[in-house]
This record gives C-alpha cells, sequence and structure tokens, in this order.
C-alpha cells in the first residue's frame, strides 16, 4: 500500500505505451527530441529558464556542484536527515560535507546554518533538502544566500511543486536537482533526474558535464559524467506523468488533509508543514511515541504496508568513518529513531485511507 505502481499503470497505460512507440518510431533514442521536449516542459512548469535531463537525482546534486565550481575538499553545508545520494554526490563532486540538524519538521535548521557559517566563514556551498514535500523558508534561505554569499543546490526531489511563502522550491538556488525515481510525486518507469536553472552559463556547463565533458561531438573540455535521461524516460515523463502531475499533487494533499484532521492518538504525532509551507506530501511521517515497530507491527496486521525514512543519519553511516563529521543533531535523531511514514500515494482509495486512519486511532 505504500505505493501502487500497478494502479499507475494502468492509469498511464495508454499515453505511456504511445509514447514508447513514438520514439522507436522516430529511430532515436539518446539525446534527442523527446528530452528536448520534456526539458522545456520541465521549465516552464517550475517557472525556470532552463532544465537539463540527467540519469538520475545523485548526478543532478553532483553536476551542479561542479558547475557552480566546488574545488577539492571545499566544505559544503547540508543535512544529517535525508537520502545517503545528498552527501554521496558532494563527496563525488570532491566536497567536504558539513551538517547541521533539523528542525522539527526535518528540514535543515536555518537558525543553526547561520550560526555556523558565522563561524567558518571557509562554507560557501550549501545543499538543503526540501524533505518529505514540505519546503524550507526559501526567504531565510535567501538571506543566509545573500550574507554569505553562498553557492545553493536546492534538494527537490521530494518536493517537485512545493511553495514557500509563495515562492516555487528550487528558485532560490543558483541551481536545484531532482530526481524522478519511481516512487516520486513525479516518477518516470525507472532512473532519471533533472538540473533547474536560471543561468545560461550554468545550464552551457550541466549539459557538457552529463555528456562525458562534450562541449561538441568528440571534443572533451572537461571530465564529465555519461549522466543522460534517455528518450523513452522523457517521452513517459512528458505524455503520461507531467500531464497528470497537478491532479495527483492535489490527491496527496487532500489525503494529507485529512490524516491530520481525522487521527488522534496521543502516541502520534504528525511531522507537519511548517506554516510558510505550501507542502506537496512526497511521504506522509508520524512521530511515534513508544516502540515503533510495534506500531508497525499493528498495521501490518491491518493489511497496511508502512516505511521509514531515515532510520540511519548520514552522519552515522560506515562509509563515512573517515570524514571525521561526528557532532549532535538531537532533533534529527529524534526523527530518525521515531518516524514512521504512512501511506500517501495518490492511487488510495477513500476507503484505504479511512482504514489506515481507524488502524492509526486504535493502536
Amino acid at each position: 500500500m505504500l505505493n501502487d505502481f500497478v494502479a499507475q499503470w494502468s492509469n498511464i497505460k495508454d499515453d505511456a505505451l504511445s509514447a514508447v512507440d513514438r520514439v522507436g518510431r522516430s529511430g532515436w533514442l539518446i539525446l534527442g527530441q523527446e528530452v528536448a521536449n520534456f526539458e522545456r516542459a520541465l521549465a516552464k512548469f517550475w517557472q525556470m529558464p532552463h532544465a537539463i535531463g540527467v540519469a538520475n537525482g545523485l548526478d543532478a546534486i553532483e553536476i551542479s556542484l561542479r558547475a557552480l565550481g566546488l574545488k577539492e575538499g571545499e566544505k559544503v553545508l547540508t543535512t544529517p536527515l535525508s537520502a545517503f545520494a545528498t552527501t554521496l554526490a558532494i563527496i563525488r563532486a570532491g566536497g567536504r560535507p558539513v551538517f547541521v540538524d533539523t528542525d522539527s519538521s526535518g528540514l535543515l535548521n536555518l537558525d543553526q546554518a547561520e550560526e555556523l557559517l558565522s563561524k567558518d566563514s571557509s562554507i560557501t556551498f550549501m545543499v538543503p533538502v526540501h524533505l518529505f514535500g514540505h519546503a524550507l523558508d526559501l526567504n531565510r534561505l535567501e538571506e543566509l544566500k545573500n550574507k554569505f554569499n553562498l553557492k545553493i543546490v536546492e534538494g527537490c526531489a521530494q518536493s517537485i511543486g512545493a511553495r514557500s511563502h509563495d515562492r516555487v522550491v528550487g528558485s532560490v538556488g543558483q541551481m536545484a536537482a531532482t530526481s524522478f525515481y519511481p516512487t516520486k510525486n513525479l516518477g518516470c518507469m525507472g532512473d532519471g533526474g533533472a538540473i533547474i536553472t536560471g543561468s545560461e552559463s550554468l545550464d552551457k556547463a550541466s549539459r557538457t558535464l552529463r555528456d562525458y565533458g562534450q562541449s561538441k561531438k568528440y571534443v572533451h573540455d572537461v571530465i564529465g559524467l555519461n549522466s543522460r535521461l534517455d528518450e523513452l524516460h522523457a517521452a513517459i515523463l512528458t505524455s503520461a506523468f507531467m500531464p497528470r502531475l497537478g491532479a495527483l499533487t492535489a490527491k496527496r494533499i487532500a489525503i494529507a488533509e485529512k490524516f491530520i484532521s481525522k487521527i488522534n492518538n496521543k502516541k502520534l504525532r504528525v511531522i507537519g508543514s511548517p506554516a510558510h509551507s505550501n507542502s506537496v506530501w512526497h511521504l506522509f511521517p508520524v512521530i511515534v511515541d513508544g516502540d515503533r515497530a510495534l506500531f508497525q507491527e499493528h498495521l501490518k496486521s491491518h493489511g497496511i504496508s508502512t516505511g521509514i525514512h531515515y532510520p540511519i543519519l548520514i552522519t552515522d553511516q560506515k562509509a563515512l568513518e573517515g570524514f571525521n563529521i561526528k557532532g549532535s543533531y538531537p532533533v534529527a535523531k529524534m526523527i530518525a529513531n521515531q518516524e514512521v511514514s504512512l501511506p500517501i500515494h495518490p492511487y488510495l482509495s477513500e476507503s484505504e485511507v479511512t482504514k489506515i486512519i481507524d488502524a492509526c486511532n486504535s493502536w
């Protein structure tokens, strides 16, 4: 019940198969007209000048940092509570991740970020993440960007369409990165990602980096990646997923509002949307007061699947043992230890939504 890709396929099948047929008949499979069409559609949706299709969300962050000129060993401020890909991209780009705690919504604590930036002038890069579908305070983020002359890549993989102070996520940083992993609000049928930017020069640099560092065929100006969104995914995104994004997002929001108003259990606390955020509810996280494994077993006994995002802080991962990044992140740690994600995909029926609410209230 966490995701229903069978119901999704029933919804998009005709448009998806038509897109596959269109690509097959075109005879062009890599970086052709379908990718160009999707990039234009995504940029228009985002209300930004440029979108660059890449292979996945991790590459989108790495390419963005490299396009912004990150040098080997330079510090990048980010969050300890996210998918590991966020930090992995920083390291692959040559950066050194540094962390501050989150707030109660699971978002990077911008007050703590300001304190650290005030103390350490060597930090000039930042990768904040709009987690759970919530938007960071974009006005506050812009203040930090201007005050400390930051180069920012906004992580928008879970928040496409979310807004803060009526500003769309991804519009404050010089660049934004997103993922089209199938579970995302705008997902494809495999891996995919994109970079969003308002800068023509950063657009050009990103396109060079995604394609082996080529400025033109067989002319390699920089060391690049093989990170290209393919024609099939682009065509399906354009024809099957993008036209449905608004309606499916509205369904997520309606389900979230029902959960918020109807779940009434003192042992559960919704990780709510910040007051300034028009959230798109990629996930519906709750904090469990008690043994969350027992809560999950209770829901499972009612036929309800759940998830945990994310049970191990990035700073506690074995892969980072040699990076000297240990610190105290009590709010993020509490979320990691007590969070459970309820199903919130847009193919939930009204009866399934009611079933989830009743199961939560009966625990």
